[in-house]
């Protein structure tokens, strides 16, 4: 086989790369997964090399040329890990900085002192629902999940019901509220307003993480019993003799939230490019420098309270790239896998074949973004595209109408994580479950949220 320069595998990975009809592509997909599944349960294959396979076997199924499947799986995997493995490294180094410091023992002692019991898990989803307004759901996941493991071993608690109400905070925002992208493109795309659909977006919230978190983790508990994994649960080395106060640590793991909030709040009240003051705070609030000013902070605040050494702070980066080498790649290649499905043309074949559906407008709205997402397995591709098919429809609805309109495609677009979604990835690995454990318990909650979020809007729409 020839070698393939960057440049054409950009060039081959852009637009449909192949012209098969729907039922071809359909069938594709559906081998391309069965064959991930197969890899990964029965013959215990690696998920790297899995989905790497998985997505080769896609592009043939499709009928699209080996080298331009190549190509899409490339760019997909470039992309995703130039996206998100940097705050996937970035926040693994914070987490560790809070560990080994103390800071991590410091917040996870507040919360069990404050917080014990049956109230765990509504604390956990608090917190999580906080932290996760401003930002992406990945960047969330790699602050959160430190004090997730911590607490859940600390506090004897079963790693289910801690962790699955912050999964349910972060996705919830992630889906229906603004500054998060998938939103705020289905606001411009639709023309909804801004200050009504996050209104409602709440409304429609509340009541959705409080289903798929704290009560949804008690079933989730029982059907996947196990620990923290030791090999992401990093304790405070013996030798240290002091850890940071609270307050300082706080601030340290908000400063990313904080920086992304205000980059937020000024692109919507000031909503000027050229504007000197979103410049700076664009440039400041983007996840990369957000996250990257939390650790060179936390370097002080952390690393410095604890007396560490500069010996002692270059150990502890280093230590902790190691246990998330494989998450990287796995979630690359998760990535690769959603960038071939694009590629070839499933989520058009989705939108063509939902153009014959004479159903109501919300719902409509809602089974495009799922089947959308089932196929691509990206919320933000799902939101986009299903945002763009509906857009004519919503000519003529009410200022309150159009923002529902907004959230019933947001629910849609969180239905039932699978294979193909890097963040069901980055669940399992963070988690140390099975590809079954998570469906049965990632996945459920992302289908309870998507079915709940629906609901409520259904509702909503019946009264307003």
């Amino acid at each position: 086989m020839t070698s393939l320069s960057a440049e054409t595998l950009a060039a081959a990975a852009t637009g449909p790369i192949t012209s098969a009809g729907n039922t071809q592509l359909g069938i594709a997909v559906l081998a391309g997964i069965a064959i991930i599944v197969l890899l990964i349960t029965r013959l215990k294959l690696h998920a790297f090399l899995a989905l790497t396979v998985g997505s080769l076997a896609l592009g043939v199924f499709a009928g699209a040329p080996l080298a331009k499947t190549i190509a899409s799986f490339t760019a997909g995997l470039g992309a995703t890990v130039a996206g998100v493995g940097v705050l996937i490294a970035l926040g693994a180094i914070l987490g560790r900085l809070l560990a080994d410091s103390g800071g991590a023992d410091e917040i996870v002692d507040t919360i069990l002192a404050r917080a014990k019991g049956r109230a765990m898990p509504w604390a956990m989803v608090l917190i999580a629902s906080v932290i996760g307004l401003p930002l992406f759901f990945e960047v969330g996941i790699v602050l959160l999940i430190p004090v997730v493991l911590l607490v859940a071993k600390r506090g004897n608690h079963s790693l289910m019901r801690i962790g699955i109400p912050a999964l349910a905070g972060l996705s919830v925002m992630h889906g229906l509220i603004p500054p998060h992208p998938g939103p705020l493109v289905a606001i411009d795309a639709l023309h909804a307003n801004l200050g009504v659909t996050l209104a409602l977006g709440v409304v429609v919230a509340i009541p959705t993480v409080i289903i798929a978190g704290p009560l949804f983790s008690r079933y989730a508990a029982r059907w996947v019993d196990i620990p923290a994994p030791e090999r992401m649960v990093t304790q405070r080395p013996a030798d240290v003799e002091h850890r940071p106060r609270f307050g300082a640590t706080v601030f340290t793991v908000l400063l990313p939230v904080a920086l992304m909030l205000v980059k937020a709040l000024v692109d919507i009240v000031v909503n000027d490019p050229a504007d000197p003051v979103q410049r700076v705070t664009d440039v400041a609030g983007s996840p990369l420098i957000a996250l990257l000013s939390a650790v060179l902070v936390g370097m002080f605040t952390l690393g410095r309270a604890a007396g560490f050494t500069k010996g002692q702070l270059s150990v502890t980066v280093e230590k902790s790239l190691g246990p998330i080498a494989g998450i990287l790649l796995i979630v690359g290649a998760g990535g690769g896998f959603k960038q071939t499905l694009i590629d070839v043309g499933v989520g058009q074949m989705i939108l063509d074949l939902s153009k014959g559906w004479a159903i109501p407008t919300l719902l409509l709205a809602w089974l495009i973004a799922v089947a959308i997402r089932l196929a691509t397995g990206s919320a933000t591709v799902a939101t986009i595209s299903a945002a763009g098919l509906v857009a004519p429809l919503a000519a003529g609805m009410s200022t309150t109408e159009t923002a529902l309109l907004v959230l019933a495609i947001g629910s849609g677009s969180l239905f039932f994580s699978h294979v193909n979604d890097a963040g069901f990835w980055m669940v399992k690995e963070y988690f140390g479950m099975t590809v079954g454990q998570t469906l049965k318990t990632w996945s459920v909650m992302e289908t309870i949220i998507s079915v709940v979020g629906l609901g409520c809007v259904l509702l909503l729409s019946l009264v307003l």
